[in-house]
């Protein structure tokens, strides 16, 4: 499974939304995208977090383990954006990155905003968002 930023931040946060998500991670290898962590690692900037806090981030992420960037992956990436920008639609830069590291790895995607990721061919997705779908 190959989770996305919110949802990271959900158990991170510990936030209720996170519960409804707990069956389809439980006994699963939770991965996240290099573009995952980037963004996870903005908020200390952005909030101005103290150490104590970006040292809790830090060990948050432990718990996943990490896609790298590769070849393969920017390839993927590549085709994902023409291809969506010739059908004329837009994916964010940070979206874009982690809808590539789920296909070029051919994970499912959990996310609670199908919304940002349903029309992309072949990937599937995993949201417990009603008012997304």
């Amino acid at each position: 499974m190959l989770i996305d930023t919110n949802i990271v931040s959900y158990f991170m946060k510990k936030d209720t939304r996170s519960a409804s998500y707990v069956p389809h991670l439980k006994d699963k290898t939770l991965y996240i995208s290099f573009m995952t962590v980037a963004e996870l690692y903005k908020w200390p900037f952005k909030r101005n977090w103290a150490e104590y806090k970006k040292q809790q981030l830090i060990q948050h992420l432990h718990s996943y383990v990490v896609l790298p960037y590769d070849d393969a992956l920017a390839w993927v990436w590549a085709e994902l954006v023409v291809k969506t920008q010739t059908a004329g639609k837009s994916l964010s830069w940070d979206d874009s990155w982690i809808a590539a590291t789920a296909l070029r790895h051919n994970l499912p995607l959990v996310t609670h905003n199908s919304r940002h990721f349903e029309e992309i061919p072949g990937l599937t997705i995993i949201s417990e968002n009603r008012d997304n779908v």
